[in-house]
């Protein structure tokens, strides 16, 4: 009985090894796109029924704060710092989930330590 190559060396191996360096770079050309796009992307989030409202960029900077008159009381300050607080780590939490969502449509959910 005779051996048949089935992807071994010889085999016509070396095909599949360079179709798979073609689907990597495609993979990271996508990767790079959706990156700049993500960084040029805004979420705003808002606190306290909406007297406060903080937008941050994908760069995960603050890029504005909103206050609503009612909201500044000089005579409860904490209450603004709250809501700013909350506002600021809601709209982060958003830009982080828009931001996996964008890399899994890429990876197909693959762990990102692979790539």
């Amino acid at each position: 009985m005779g051996r048949r190559g089935g992807g071994f060396p010889g085999g016509g191996g070396g095909m599949n090894m360079n179709n798979l360096m073609k689907q990597a770079q495609k993979m990271q050309r996508q990767m790079e796109e959706a990156t700049k796009e993500l960084e040029e992307t805004e979420v705003s989030a808002t606190a306290g029924g909406g007297v406060v409202e903080v937008t941050v960029s994908g760069k995960k900077e603050i890029t504005k704060i909103k206050l609503d008159e009612e909201v500044v009381d000089p005579d409860d300050i904490e209450t603004l710092e709250d809501l700013i607080m909350a506002a600021t780590n809601e709209a982060l939490r958003k830009m982080e989930e828009q931001s996996q969502a964008s890399m899994a449509k890429i990876t197909g959910g693959m762990p990102s330590g692979i790539l």
